[in-house]
């Protein structure tokens, strides 16, 4: 298994994960925009997750929400701007708990090897902005979400 690849570039403004998965684009593609597969994959393994909104469009809505085990819920929401299926999807992502602190994320998907290279770039307003999401434990959760796709992808 490849392992996920998490950089944060000192000044700047992004976070760039990387992983690469053992099978074909447009199926590692599918699991990003199927609002039935999200729900097996997003977030940490202790956290469920419920696709409240998935208009996957440009100018389309998502919006997920994690609970734990003691019914505290996390919302997170955004709007597409881009689909190019099976190569790239743009959106803006927000934090419910932390409104206000925009990012936009670019997730591009390549073929390589037989399998399908995901770079999941994400650029902040500020690099202040980008630390706080660094702090609150966003590696350990991208992780685990690029571990649960490499186990849900074999199965579909």
């Amino acid at each position: 298994m490849t392992e996920t690849t998490f950089l944060v570039p000192a000044g700047r403004q992004e976070v760039v994960i990387t992983r690469v998965f053992d099978a074909p684009r447009d199926l590692v593609f599918r699991a990003f925009t199927d609002p039935k597969l999200v729900p097996e994959w997003w977030g940490p393994r202790d956290l469920s997750v419920v696709v409240d909104v998935m208009d996957v469009r440009p100018g389309g809505r998502w919006r997920f929400v994690n609970e734990d085990a003691a019914g505290n819920t996390y919302g997170f929401h955004g709007v597409y701007h881009d689909i190019a299926p099976p190569d790239r999807l743009v959106y803006t992502f927000e934090y419910e708990g932390v409104p206000g602190h925009c990012l936009l994320e670019t997730v591009t998907f390549e073929d390589v090897d037989g399998g399908t290279r995901v770079t999941d770039r994400s650029v902040y307003q500020t690099v202040a902005d980008r630390d706080g999401m660094v702090a609150s434990g966003m590696e350990s959760g991208a992780r685990q979400s690029m571990d649960r796709l490499a186990e849900l992808l074999p199965r579909l």
